[in-house]
């Protein structure tokens, strides 16, 4: 009992002094200085290219956001490679692999990542409808309609989405569900993503998360701008998600939905070269503000 008591003020002790921290967590200060005084800087960026392997995400009428996010993620590293050339830039898969969801946050907490970015496709899920096949023949002669329940694809979608971490799950919408549904085809998923029955652990992990939540939000507004206004892209906007591939994260993280995929046009237009290579450019560009920004230096 005494041993769990001072566990629980340890704990407590440590949530306080992370909320307090994040009291004054602004975006021109992100981390304390570091010894040396040179200040902060993004050291690490990895690229996270959404499904793969037995996991083909959504589909298109001729192609798959597995292979999509691959080709965008190996544009996006080559790309960051070239012009940050003193950013150490990480991809979670270079190939058709599957990779579970809590091992891409592996990848970038174990290489101590500054910035995380989750790669996918959108889609709408189709609607279904009762309409009548046949009719029977009923008493006195009366046709009695047959229905049959029917899925009729929804290909409206259209624009961009931006998604960072959230952390209530009361209404949860169709893109968490769905980026979340790969868990299931993780070996022992269980052992990751078991809810902590101490409050205070609870406490301290939140805490934890809101401390990047801010840098999350604003990067992904980055992004967005630079979608909407340099390459007149259609925006969902930038939302909360309780997405698991963000939440264990330690860093900022932002999950981009790059286009809806099962939108014929959106479809050619992510397939393409030219449009894998602008959206490649509108990121490196908010990348670079953001990365002035935290580092205080002049543009």
């Amino acid at each position: 009992m005494k041993n769990k008591a001072f566990k629980r003020l340890i704990y407590g002790f440590l949530a306080l002094f992370i909320c307090i921290s994040n009291f004054s967590f602004r975006i021109g200060d992100p981390v304390k200085r570091d010894s040396t005084g040179t200040g902060f800087k993004i050291k690490t960026i990895v690229i996270d290219p959404g499904h793969g392997g037995h996991d083909p995400g959504a589909y298109g009428s001729f192609s798959m956001e597995k292979n999509v996010t691959l080709a965008i993620g190996l544009k996006l590293q080559k790309a960051m490679q070239k012009e940050l050339k003193d950013v150490n830039v990480i991809i979670t898969r270079d190939n058709d692999q599957f990779v579970e969801l809590h091992k891409r946050a592996e990848i970038a907490n174990k290489n101590k990542g500054n910035i995380f970015l989750s790669i996918h496709c959108n889609s709408l899920a189709s609607a279904h409808e009762r309409v009548i096949v046949d009719y029977n023949k009923g008493r006195h002669g009366k046709k009695v309609p047959v229905y049959k329940t029917v899925s009729i694809p929804n290909r409206s979608g259209k624009g961009v989405l931006l998604l960072v971490y959230g952390f209530k799950r009361t209404g949860e919408q169709l893109e968490a569900i769905r980026e979340n549904a790969s868990i299931l085809q993780e070996k022992n998923y269980k052992d990751y993503y078991s809810d902590s029955d101490d409050p205070t652990t609870a406490m301290v992990l939140n805490a934890y998360r809101d401390k990047y939540r801010k840098h999350s939000i604003h990067l992904a507004d980055l992004i967005n701008t630079e979608f909407t206004e340099t390459d007149g892209r259609y925006s969902n906007g930038v939302k909360e998600q309780s997405l698991h591939v963000l939440a264990n994260s330690g860093m900022p993280a932002v999950l981009i939905e790059t286009g809806f995929i099962n939108n014929s046009q959106e479809e050619e237009y992510l397939n393409s070269d030219e449009g894998q290579t602008e959206i490649v450019n509108s990121i490196i560009r908010a990348i670079k503000q953001y990365r002035r920004e935290v580092e205080q230096t002049a543009p």
